[in-house]
């Protein structure tokens, strides 16, 4: 019913900048929350950054100062702006959104994307 579709990852050295995208397609009424996740090999999938439909938003400390969410409402569409990557940084990360569809309009959603790796060397 929901696509989220993401790209822009890549391999880059310690110190550089990626801008993650993740655009959401399909029988979409309205998208709550949509947020990047990130899993590391060995590790669980943890939070990197969540933003809501009014623009409210929450890092991962470990984040926090060199990571920038935001999201196009008109386009479905939310970003992750990434600076100063670390190659702890190194993961591959994951679009989701809480979001209502049609035909169901009294619950909403959890949908993810496939994935795009990030791999940060030093």
């Amino acid at each position: 019913q929901v696509q989220l579709v993401e790209s822009g990852g890549g391999l880059l050295q310690a110190g550089g900048s990626l801008r993650l995208s993740c655009a959401a397609s399909g029988s979409i009424v309205h998208i709550n929350a949509m947020g990047w996740y990130r899993q590391a090999p060995g590790k669980q999938r943890e939070l990197v950054a969540a933003i809501t439909s009014g623009g409210v938003t929450n890092y991962a400390d470990s984040v926090k100062g060199r990571f920038t969410i935001s999201r196009d409402n008109a386009k479905n569409t939310v970003y992750l702006q990434m600076n100063s990557l670390k190659p702890e940084d190194t993961a591959v990360y994951y679009c989701n959104a809480n979001t209502v569809v049609r035909g169901n309009l009294f619950r909403s959603s959890d949908y993810w994307g496939q994935g795009t790796q990030v791999t940060v060397s030093s």
